[in-house]
């Protein structure tokens, strides 16, 4: 379905925002943005636990957001966590509510995920795209670096430093000192040596700066005229005179700068040291600022799945070709899992229901695993789905599969923590079932199954005359009737007029 009016909900380390745009012949238009600077990396205590705090600037940031997108359907909001919601230990517990605030489904993303779509939301603002682009982007928890040429990206990364972590642990309480600005430094630069030597290979002719770090510091040299060449952007010498500027003052409290807004005050230091980290690394001389970030960029990939670009259907393509994956054994087990679907979740047939796609793309990889390993192949698929790099999908979208693909066969209770009202053991029950009767991987035709969901459990429905003469399936289905029984529900066997056995 397409929408004229989207948005996008960014829940940053540093600021939470909301973008809303219109849509006019495939372009994103914006028309209204709320910020609110929650700083919700700040709120991790040592042992990653977001404190009760920032918990509450998060929820009443997110509630503020929900008014605003009331009326909005839920196919026209994305709402996307990044770094502290990575890390923080009770972030599921925390999403739960974050959800009921704002009225929304919410997506913790991978690192090289929210790189991605950082990418695709500056690649959309740049004024010759078509130019080798190293883009930068320093947020509150993380630092993400892109380099791409039009709307793909080449190399993506994702480093653990941010303005915020940064200069919580070397500028304490606001105060600058050179040892501190040195030790930040010297960190940065540290964990930019595992990625700059691959990013030099492969090359750029523009270095581009993108969010909040990167917009205060070309805002700062610029209307305080600390760029020798006057130029916009950020310079290299201009970072070094903020710096001396900074040590100068000794306190961000006595800090005056032009266009430095009081929500920055406190993380321009360690967003500062990062960028000169980045600079120095790099051998960057001049940056340019874009406006385009994760924001626009969910928004644009948003845009893509209407129109049937979703990127997830190109990295489950993907990861078939690269791991080996039986394509022919794959659709057909897809094709019957999902006849199977349709029959005990009716709705899922209208249009791309969420559901029935999640059970397609954990039919389609479910043997992946085969390529590591033939022996527990549905441990090693599982594995590869909650921890690869997969452009599209959030880190819950990958969990979810990882959990389906490990309960197609085998024992069950290794599911069992979901919780029984889950639509989700509908997809297991439905891919299970088609892996059994696909045992022979040719396609020699099924007879007519039908399959319902009752109190106990699952009927299944099948020809009495196919069931004898396949005494491999039938031995397999009560088998599998042993496997639901272990978690209190049964399968029943329908065989012939109105003849029904129980399997468990």
């Amino acid at each position: 379905m397409a929408y004229e009016l989207v948005a996008a909900v960014d829940l940053g380390s540093n600021s939470f925002r909301l973008q809303v745009g219109r849509v006019v012949d495939d372009q994103i238009y914006p028309l209204d943005s709320l910020k609110e600077p929650v700083r919700l990396a700040a709120g991790l205590t040592a042992q990653k636990i977001l404190d009760g705090p920032s918990q509450l600037r998060a929820l009443e940031a997110l509630a503020r957001f929900g008014e605003r997108l009331r009326g909005f359907d839920a196919g026209a909001v994305r709402a996307v966590a990044t770094n502290a919601l990575r890390v923080a230990k009770n972030a599921p517990q925390f999403l739960a509510q974050a959800e009921a605030a704002l009225g929304f489904p919410i997506e913790i993303i991978a690192g090289r995920e929210e790189a991605r779509l950082i990418y695709l939301g500056v690649a959309h603002t740049l004024p010759n795209p078509r130019t080798q682009q190293l883009v930068v982007d320093i947020g509150g928890g993380s630092t993400e670096f892109i380099i791409g040429r039009d709307i793909e990206p080449i190399e993506l990364e994702s480093l653990y430093m941010g303005c915020v972590g940064f200069s919580l642990k070397y500028f304490p309480r606001g105060r600058i000192e050179k040892s501190g600005m040195k030790e930040a430094e010297l960190a940065a630069r540290k964990e930019l040596q595992a990625i700059v030597r691959q990013y030099k290979k492969t090359g750029w002719e523009e270095a581009v700066g993108s969010s909040g770090t990167a917009k205060a510091l070309a805002d700062i040299l610029e209307m305080n005229g600390l760029s020798e060449a006057g130029e916009a952007g950020i310079a290299r010498d201009g970072l070094d005179r903020l710096r001396g500027i900074l040590l100068h003052a000794g306190d961000m409290g006595r800090l005056t700068l032009q266009g430095l807004r009081p929500d920055r005050l406190l993380v321009l230091p360690g967003g500062l040291a990062i960028m000169l980290a980045v600079f120095k690394e790099f051998g960057i001389e001049h940056m340019t600022f874009s406006e385009g970030a994760l924001r626009l960029g969910v928004l644009y990939d948003l845009l893509g799945r209407y129109h049937h670009q979703d990127l997830r259907n190109a990295t489950v393509q993907q990861f078939m070709r690269r791991y080996q994956a039986d394509a022919s054994q794959a659709a057909r087990v897809a094709a019957t899992a999902r006849g199977f679907l349709l029959q005990l979740l009716p709705g899922a047939a209208a249009g791309e229901h969420p559901d029935a796609q999640v059970l397609d793309w954990a039919a389609l990889m479910h043997e992946i695993g085969i390529s590591v390993a033939h022996s527990s192949y549905h441990k090693h698929s599982a594995y590869i789905l909650a921890n690869a790099d997969m452009p599209g999908f959030s880190k819950m979208d990958q969990a979810r599969l990882s959990r389906i693909v490990l309960a197609h066969r085998g024992k069950l209770e290794r599911v069992q923590e979901i919780m029984p009202d889950s639509l989700d053991w509908l997809l297991i029950f439905s891919l299970r079932l088609a892996v059994i009767l696909h045992r022979s991987r040719d396609d020699a035709p099924l007879p007519a199954i039908t399959v319902r969901r009752n109190e106990r459990g699952f009927g299944v429905g099948v020809d009495p005359h196919w069931l004898a003469a396949s005494p491999l399936s039938a031995a397999a289905l009560e088998e599998e009737g042993r496997q639901w029984s272990g978690l209190g529900m049964d399968i029943r066997i329908k065989a012939g007029r109105g003849k029904s056995q129980a399997a468990a």
